[in-house]
Order: structure tokens, then sequence, then C-alpha cells
């Protein structure tokens, strides 16, 4: 059922409801991680056979070369060619984004450098279910080759038949991943973050997943990097009084189709309004006076896709300041993001759209600063340096610079 907000305030009163964690498992999280911190495989194999049902030897952790290579026995031509072009726009709309190392030469002949280096090795999450999240796995790998990382760790759930998903494996096969192992939950991103035995250590983790899996990603950060702690998927459909409303209707039964997905319409129209509630669709709405005053909630509401259903909708781009991904037109659904579009679809929820960005390139690199100085430049900077160093009382700093010019 469509609910009406009375305003911006009461919408953000039931967004809270809708995004605060249920069934929060921080304890049980806790036990899990600090299992395999000790235990390693031994608490995999344990975990595994408690939580997955299944009982699997370390050895049988790691996916096989020849299973990997079988999976393509399930999968059609077109399947393959659709992945391809997946594999294709995203990677395409990545490879601009590499940053370019760049020099700047300071007025005293000092050379400082901004160095851009990969990450060697991250971890992704593949979670497991009714339906192989294949799109999770192409969208999180891309944008980490296309930054240079040399060495990608999957890890997903296995089935009662300890197969991973044939789907999963094939995708992972065309990104030329080579390590795979059959195991899932909070043990999983516990054995990325630590290492084990049969599990390398990785240094960032990517990926959806349940409560336990988000719930170790907050723990382990620190120990190791994360994406993001993504919650319930959202999109903010911001219509004008002319927009469709089929295409608003069908927007919101998609986004339905994800886990706890909430769907919300800002508008200026009565008439939207009156045909949602006609409709009976689940969501919730808030009517605004101007186009104005709905950029202005969609910026409060941060939300992870906008779609912006108006008669000049890039018009509008420029007072949203608080969103993950955009999606400006009639024919641009979120949908063509969620798959194949080209910008990944890990997104930034829960209103975090306020201050983290979508998944990119930058995420799997770091900038390591390069400085070098003359004997020259340092005696021209060495009384600003004392004079600072002096008023933080660090004595030893300054004569780490006097012993060089004394030299």
């Amino acid at each position: 059922m469509m609910r009406v907000a009375r305003n911006l305030e009461n919408l953000e009163k039931l967004l809270l409801k809708s995004r605060i964690r249920k069934n929060a498992v921080p304890d049980k999280t806790a036990r899990i991680i600090k299992g395999v911190r000790e235990r390693g495989d031994e608490a995999l194999t344990e975990f595994s056979r408690k939580y997955d049902k299944v009982k699997l030897l370390p050895k049988e952790f790691k996916v096989s070369e020849s299973e990997i290579s079988a999976a393509f026995n399930e999968l059609d031509s077109g399947l393959i060619a659709a992945f391809k072009c997946a594999i294709e726009n995203i990677t395409a709309f990545y490879k601009p984004q590499v940053p370019r190392q760049h020099r700047i030469k300071g007025k005293n002949g000092q050379v400082m450098i901004s160095r851009y280096v990969p990450l060697e090795r991250i971890g992704v999450y593949v979670p497991a279910g009714s339906a192989p999240l294949v799109s999770s796995v192409y969208m999180s790998v891309l944008p980490a080759l296309v930054a240079g990382v040399k060495e990608i760790v999957l890890v997903s759930p296995p089935g009662k038949d300890k197969r991973v998903n044939p789907f999963i494996l094939a995708m992972a096969s065309l990104l030329k991943i080579k390590s795979i192992y059959r195991v899932g939950g909070a043990q999983a991103v516990a054995a990325l973050a630590y290492g084990t035995k049969t599990i390398p250590k990785v240094d960032k983790i990517v990926g959806p997943g349940n409560d336990f899996v988000t719930e170790a990603k907050r723990q382990l950060f620190g120990t190791v990097d994360i994406d993001m702690l993504a919650g319930p998927s959202e999109v903010v459909v911001l219509a004008g009084k002319d927009a469709n409303i089929d295409y608003i209707t069908a927007d919101l039964e998609s986004q339905m189709e994800h886990v706890n997905g909430v769907g919300i319409v800002v508008t200026n129209s009565r008439r939207i309004i009156r045909e949602l509630r006609n409709k009976k669709i689940t969501g919730l709405a808030l009517r605004v006076k101007t186009l104005d005053q709905a950029c202005e909630a969609v910026n409060r509401i941060a939300p992870e896709h906008l779609e912006i259903l108006t008669r000049k909708p890039a018009s509008l781009l420029k007072k949203i300041k608080n969103a993950g991904a955009v999606f400006l037109g009639e024919y641009t659904p979120v949908a063509l993001g969620d798959y194949i579009a080209g910008p990944s679809h890990v997104l930034p929820t829960g209103g975090t759209a306020r201050f983290f960005s979508s998944l990119s390139v930058r995420e799997f690199m770091k900038e390591m600063h390069v400085v070098q100085y003359t004997k020259k430049a340092l005696s021209e900077e060495a009384q600003i340096l004392e004079t600072i160093a002096s008023l933080e009382g660090m004595t030893k700093h300054i004569e780490s610079v006097k012993k060089r010019l004394s030299a």
C-alpha cells in the first residue's frame, strides 16, 4: 500500500523505520569471526556444516578448474553474449577513471608526486539464494580489474550439493578469476580478512550479503578495507506533473523485487498520488509544491537510486547533491543501471549518499605521496619548519633538519 507522508519530516521518520537494521546479529557474528581468526580452516568446516548444512573438508573449499569449465555447459550462446555485452559496457565506463600520476615542482626546486598504486589482492563476496546474483560479480570485479588489481578471490556459499552456482562460476571465468572458494556467511568474510591455510588474506572486501555478512564487514573494517555497509535497495522517483504513471508503477514494482526494497515517489502532482493509491502500489510518497522543493527533498533523502521523470530532467541535475546514481528521463529505468548501462550498481544506501560515493576505480587504488628536496630547497624552508615544529615542541624534528644543513 502506498503511504503518503504529510511532509518531509514525516517521510524521513517513515524511512528511518525501514532503514533500522532488523535482526542485528553483532554478538553471533563476533563469535564466528573469533572462531575463524583462532582456528582458521577448522572453523570454516564447522560453520559450513552448521549454517550452510554442507560437510566440507579444507581441501574441498577451492573450486577446481574443471568445475569452472563445466559451468559453461549450462549456458547458452545468448546468455554468454549478454554477459560479454555487460562486461564491455562496464569496462568502457571505468577505463577513463584511472587516475594519472601528477608531479608538482616547488619554487625552490623540490618535487612532490601523487602516485597511484592498485591494491594487490581483493575479495569479492557473492551471495547464494534462489537466483544467481551474476551481476554482483561483474559490478564488483570490473572496477578493480580496470584499476589494475592483480589477484581477485571470490567466495560464495555452496548449495547442499557442494556446488557453487554455475552461472556465477561462468561469469568469474569470463573475468579470469581463478581463486574461487565455496564458503559463505560471516565466516567467509573473516577468512578473507585474516587469511587461513586455504584462503588467502585480502586487502579489501566488496560485495553484498545478508545481515551476518554486513555485520562481519562492519566489525572487520580496519583489519581490512571494505566497499560499504549496504542496506536495503532503494529508489526515489522524482515525478513531474506529466510523468507517465505506468512507468512509475513499473519502476516501483521492480524495486520491490529486492529483499526489503524501498520505493519512494516525490512529486508536485495530485494526479500521480491519487493514481498510485488507486493502483495499490507499495511504497512511500510525498507531494511538494514545486520541483525545486522536490530536489530539496531528494537531497534530504539521499537515495541509492534517483529517477527524474520530468519534461527536462537534465535541468534539475545541477540541483541534486545527494544520490548514488541518477537516471534521467522516461527511457532510463534503474534496471539499466542494475545490469548493463556501465556504472557499477554498488551504491550507497540508507542515506549514506550524503557522504559516500558509488564504487569506482579509485576504491581499488591507494594514493602514495612522494617528496624530494634538494639541500638548497631544504635550506630555504628550514626556518619555516622550525617555527611550526617549535610551537608543537618537536625539537628532534628540527634537529633532523639542522644536521643535514650543517653537514
